[in-house]
């Protein structure tokens, strides 16, 4: 089933109640675009690979002022991070690991983080990433490290 006919049929299921929201997965802002020409239903969210290193501002941008919830899969680059001497240093600063300073970020982009972790250890600390802020200078230095680096698949050319 393609996008426009998977489309209608989950507007139908939200319709009918058995939903209470509906979103997309992997929609660029041309895919977005054409879904909002077509649809009833405005999605709910976009989910995507968005990350310190993959940022998509665009996307972000045009996900925030058409009112759809940006949720950031792979939020930790599939461990691309661990070594990288800046988020080091900014982690080392807030008395974090390189992880809660990748999922802090999102949080502080108005994304909804889905970080994957099978135990304890790491999941706790995917939720202990309250009790501190990125200052401007944090934000500042991540922005520049943003490579356009997908470790995932590119949804860009998918018609």
């Amino acid at each position: 089933m393609n996008r426009r006919p998977a489309w209608r049929r989950m507007e139908d299921i939200f319709n009918s109640g058995k939903a209470k929201a509906i979103g997309v997965s992997n929609y660029t802002i041309a895919h977005l675009e054409e879904l909002l020409r077509e649809c009833n239903i405005k999605p709910a969210v976009n989910q995507v690979e968005l990350h310190i290193f993959l940022q998509q501002p665009e996307l972000v941008k045009y996900c925030k002022e058409n009112g759809i919830t940006l949720e950031a899969y792979s939020p930790l680059a599939h461990g691309y991070a661990k070594s990288d001497s800046i988020l080091t240093k900014i982690a080392q600063k807030h008395g974090k690991s390189v992880a809660q300073i990748m999922i802090r970020w999102c949080i502080d982009q108005g994304l909804v983080p889905l970080p994957k972790a099978v135990s304890k250890n790491h999941i706790q600390q995917n939720f202990d990433v309250f009790d501190f802020c990125l200052d401007t200078d944090d934000l500042n230095q991540i922005t520049k490290l943003d490579k356009d680096l997908r470790t995932c698949w590119d949804p860009t050319h998918i018609a």
